[in-house]
């Protein structure tokens, strides 16, 4: 489908829905399972691209990873932190998530690895992980010298011994993740001292993820220390709704009106991206935590917000699509490095917001949002997933307003569309 034309609201919401699985703690997930000894079951997993990639590349690693769509199960026989195969090909698409772990992974390993991915992944950067294993004693390249995929890997037999080292999160967190994942089974562990960190609650998901599956870690100063020669444990795992994903539904009953209940969103989640919650209260959202998730609702009349939004960067698209309808400005700071996302987000919502008639100021690390009355157009997605999905909550209140290019959202909630139709029309 080349475009969709959204559906507006009419009435307020009455709403409730559960939102696939985390994709950030399912790929986290799957590689602690395959790092794990014995067999893990993980349930209430997000499928979609992403984490489809990530099993796949499992797979052809040599790992044995079975997975019933239907029942939204994936069941993972981890080695202990050994890699079956010596040396793979492995293709992750546009996974940022699979290309930054499994290079962490793949220290555990032995032979040849290469990484590639699509167009878009070829030039996303890898450099400041790339150098920081390299500082490890890894023998890993950027086949092409830029710092971007693809990379080869050159895994000798005994693996990374570990130790100190130092990494640049400016650009992305996984990097974090990526070195953490591995490192209770390198025999010296890691000490890593942290820079210019874009996300905190990313790393903050994966040390508690590690926990759960067994390995311990502590804060020392600006480092993280992980202490070498620890085990993880494999375990029956459920993966918590995706908070990224019930942002658009929550957006949505804030902004028209009405309310949604979002099933099975805990206060104490693991994601970062449950602090958006908090930020619609700011806005004028009525936030209540229940026994069985989250009840969102509001009267339609939203405030701005001058915000940093480093700590849920995922969440930019869907403040930036809901702001013209505030009655002040919004501004929306600390996100420079989001333009090496699946697109460069900044400069993607502000040209599509003033193709829909908006009142905005791009800056380096963000943007200002005038409240504006917006016109009915297409609104191009640049084949990033939270463009559209973001731009399809808009939708709700202009009349007209179209999205091309649709088939991106695949990357991590392909349903979402069908879902939203339910907004308008519970019985779909």
């Amino acid at each position: 489908m080349d475009e969709i034309e959204i559906v507006p609201l009419r009435h307020p919401l009455a709403a409730s829905i559960r939102v696939p699985g985390s994709k950030s703690i399912t790929n986290r997930a799957l590689l602690l399972a395959a790092m794990a000894g014995g067999r893990s079951t993980l349930s209430a997993v997000g499928l979609n691209d992403d984490t489809r990639r990530m099993a796949g590349a499992l797979r052809t690693l040599g790992f044995e990873l079975a997975v019933d769509e239907a029942a939204a199960r994936m069941v993972v026989d981890g080695r202990a932190g050994a890699i079956p195969a010596c040396g793979a090909e492995l293709d992750v698409g546009g996974a940022g998530t699979a290309m930054r772990f499994l290079l962490g992974l793949l220290t555990l390993g032995r032979g040849r690895f290469r990484l590639d991915g699509n167009r878009r992944m070829r030039e996303r950067p890898v450099g400041p992980l790339l150098d920081t294993l390299v500082g490890l004693g890894v023998p890993v390249r950027a086949e092409r010298g830029n710092g971007c995929p693809p990379v080869i890997i050159e895994a000798a037999a005994g693996g990374v011994r570990g130790g100190a080292a130092r990494i640049d999160a400016a650009v992305s967190s996984q990097f974090v993740s990526a070195l953490l994942m591995p490192a209770p089974l390198w025999p010296a562990g890691l000490e890593l001292a942290v820079t210019g960190e874009a996300a905190r609650p990313f790393i903050t998901m994966t040390l508690r993820l590690m926990a759960r599956w067994g390995a311990s870690a502590t804060l020392r100063g600006g480092s993280i220390v992980v202490p070498g020669g620890q085990h993880y444990a494999a375990q029956s795992f459920e993966v918590e709704p995706d908070a990224s994903s019930a942002s658009y539904f929550a957006a949505a009953a804030a902004m028209v009106g009405g309310s949604i209940v979002l099933e099975g969103l805990r206060a104490d989640s693991v994601q970062g991206d449950i602090a958006f919650m908090k930020l619609l209260e700011r806005m004028g959202a009525r936030v209540r935590w229940r026994d069985d998730g989250v009840e969102v609702g509001g009267s339609g009349n939203l405030a701005g917000v001058d915000v940093a939004m480093n700590g849920m960067p995922d969440l930019v698209a869907t403040l930036a699509a809901i702001a013209p309808y505030c009655s002040s400005p919004t501004r929306i700071r600390g996100v420079a490095f989001i333009r090496h996302h699946e697109s460069d987000r900044l400069r993607a919502l502000a040209t599509e917001l003033q193709r829909l008639g908006a009142s905005v100021h791009e800056c380096e690390d963000g943007m200002l949002i005038e409240p504006s009355r917006l016109e009915a157009t297409a609104v191009e997605t640049y084949d990033d997933h939270r463009i559209a999905m973001a731009f399809a909550v808009a939708g709700l209140k202009t009349a007209g307003l179209r999205i091309r290019h649709p088939g991106c959202v695949s990357k991590t909630y392909p349903d979402f569309f069908r879902d939203l139709a339910r907004l308008s029309n519970p019985q779909t």
